[in-house]
C-alpha cells in the first residue's frame, strides 16, 4: 500500500467532509423552522464568546449550492451534513415543514448530481426548543419523538440516502449538555445528564429500526461518538485508575451498551443511583447491529487522579512540551491507538473517521491566500495513523476532514476556524485555503505523500 513516502487507500475509500446545520445554515427564522436550543442558549448572557449566535453563521441555507459546487471543485467523495431537526417539526413532533423537507431533498439531488455520496446525520445537538421545555433528553418520550423524526427523513429521503448517522457524540450532547452545562440546553444536573445519555442511546436504537423499516434503499446506520484514547498521567496505581474511570464514561458508557448490550459494571459501581435503571428491552434496541461506527477523533486524554473532582475523581492534564492547537494538544498516534483499540474490544462491522480536524487562527494573506500549513500537517499526520491502522488489520472505510468551511463553534463563537474554506463572515465570501488544496490533491491521488 506504500512506496516511495506515498501511501495509497483502497480505491472505494470514501474522501469526504463533515458540517452541521446550526454550525453553517442560517436562516433560523425562515420557511417555518422552529426554535432550537441552540437559538435560545445563545441568547442568555455570558453562554457564548462574544454574544454570538448562528442565526445567519455561513448562511449555507441560501448558499448551499456554492457549497456543493465547491465539494465538487475538490473532487470530494462523500458530504456529511447534520439535518436539523426544528426545520423538519418545528414542535420536534406532529406536523411536518414540507419546506424543510424540501430543502435537504435539494441538497441530496445536488449531491448525489455531482457524484458525492450524502451522509446525513439526524441529531447534531440542534433540539427543538419546545421538546426541551417537555424536559429535553432527560424526559424518556424525547426518544420516541426523535424515531417519529427518523421515520420522516427516511419517507423522504430513504430513496436516495444510503448512509445515514443518528447522532453525533451522545456524550457531547448529555454530559456538556446536562451536566458542566457549557453547551445547550446549559443545564448542570448530573442525574440529568446520565438520564438524557440512556435517552440518547436509546433513541439511536429506535431511530435505526425507523431507518430499517422505511427507507427504500438498504440503509448503512451508523453512529459518530467522540472518542478518546486515554493514558495516565503517571505509572502511579492512582493515575491508572483514574485513566479506567475517565475511559469508563467517555468511551466505554457508549461503547459498551452499542457493542455489548450493558453498560460497563465499573461505571455502575461508581455511578450508583445516579445511573438511570434500563427499562425491559432497552439495551437490545441499543445493541442492535450497526452497519458501521463513526468514530470523532481529535486528541488524546490524559488524566490524574484527583480526590476532589466530583464522581470519577479523575481530571485532565496538559502534558508539557507537547504541540498544542487553540483548543487541545494534538497527538496524532491516539488515532491509531484509539482505532487498533476499537477494533480490537469491540469488532464494529466497519469504521469511518467521521471527523478529524483542528482550529487555526488563519486569514487571507495580502494576495487572497489563506496559508494554513498548520492543517495540513496536522491532517497529513492523522491520514498516516489511520493507514497504519488499516494496515493492521482495521477495516475502515472513509475519512472526513472537520470542517468543509468555518463555521459557528458553539460557545467559542466564531473564534475557531475549522474548515478548508475560508468563509469572511461580513460578506460572506468563500475562499479555497491550502489545505483545501491539499485535501482535493489527496482524494485525487487517492493516497498521502509523506516526507514533503
Amino acid at each position: 500500500m506504500s512506496n516511495d513516502g506515498f501511501l495509497s487507500f483502497p480505491q472505494s475509500f470514501l474522501w469526504g467532509v463533515s458540517t452541521s446545520a446550526y454550525q453553517i445554515e442560517g436562516a433560523v427564522d425562515e420557511d417555518g423552522r422552529g426554535l432550537s436550543i441552540w437559538d435560545t442558549f445563545c441568547r442568555q448572557p455570558g453562554k457564548v464568546r462574544n454574544g454570538e449566535n448562528g442565526d445567519v453563521a455561513a448562511d449555507h441555507y441560501h448558499r448551499w449550492q456554492e457549497d456543493v459546487h465547491i465539494m465538487a471543485e475538490l473532487g470530494l467523495k462523500a458530504y456529511r451534513f447534520s439535518i436539523a431537526w426544528p426545520r423538519i417539526l418545528p414542535s420536534g413532533y406532529g406536523a411536518v415543514n414540507p419546506k424543510g423537507l424540501d430543502f435537504y431533498g435539494r441538497l441530496v439531488d445536488a449531491l448525489l448530481a455531482k457524484g458525492i455520496e450524502p451522509f446525513p446525520t439526524l441529531y447534531h445537538w440542534d433540539l427543538p426548543q419546545a421538546l426541551q421545555d417537555r424536559g429535553g433528553w432527560p424526559n424518556r418520550d424525547t426518544a420516541y419523538y426523535f424515531a417519529e423524526y427518523a421515520q420522516v427523513i427516511a419517507e423522504a429521503l430513504g430513496d436516495r440516502v444510503t448512509y445515514w448517522i443518528t447522532h453525533n457524540e451522545p456524550f457531547v450532547a448529555a454530559v456538556l449538555g446536562y451536566f458542566t452545562g457549557e453547551h445547550a440546553p446549559g443545564v448542570q444536573d448530573p442525574v440529568a445528564a446520565f438520564q438524557a445519555g440512556h435517552h440518547l442511546l436509546l433513541s439511536h436504537g429506535l431511530a435505526a429500526q425507523a431507518l430499517r423499516e422505511t427507507a427504500r434503499l438498504r440503509p448503512h446506520v451508523g453512529i459518530a461518538l467522540n472518542l478518546s484514547p486515554v493514558y495516565p498521567a503517571s505509572e502511579s496505581e492512582a493515575d491508572r485508575q483514574a485513566a479506567v474511570r475517565f475511559d469508563g464514561v467517555l468511551n466505554r458508557m457508549f461503547l459498551d451498551p452499542l457493542f455489548r448490550r450493558q453498560y460497563p459494571q465499573d461505571l455502575l459501581n461508581l455511578l450508583g443511583g445516579l445511573f438511570p435503571q434500563p427499562e425491559p428491552g432497552d439495551l437490545d434496541r441499543i445493541g442492535a447491529p450497526l452497519d458501521f461506527l463513526g468514530v470523532n477523533y481529535y486528541s488524546r486524554i490524559v488524566v490524574r487522579h484527583d480526590p476532589e473532582f466530583p464522581l470519577i475523581q479523575a481530571v485532565q492534564v496538559q502534558p508539557e512540551g507537547a504541540e498544542y492547537s487553540q483548543m487541545w494538544e494534538i497527538y496524532p498516534q491516539g488515532m491509531y491507538d484509539l482505532l487498533t483499540r476499537i477494533w480490537a474490544d469491540y469488532r464494529p462491522a466497519y469504521v469511518l473517521v467521521t471527523e478529524n480536524g483542528i482550529p487555526v487562527a488563519d486569514a487571507p494573506d495580502l494576495d487572497g491566500r489563506v496559508r494554513d500549513e498548520r492543517r495540513i500537517r496536522y491532517l497529513r499526520d492523522h491520514l498516516v495513523q489511520v493507514h497504519r491502522a488499516m494496515s493492521d488489520g482495521v477495516p475502515l472505510r472513509g475519512y472526513f476532514v472537520w470542517s468543509l468551511l468555518d463555521n459557528f463553534e458553539w460557545a467559542h463563537g466564531y473564534a475557531m476556524r475549522f474548515g478548508l474554506v475560508y468563509v469572511d463572515y461580513a460578506t460572506q465570501q468563500r475562499i479555497v485555503k491550502d489545505s483545501g488544496r491539499w485535501y482535493a490533491q489527496v482524494v485525487a491521488e487517492n493516497g498521502v505523500r509523506v516526507g514533503e
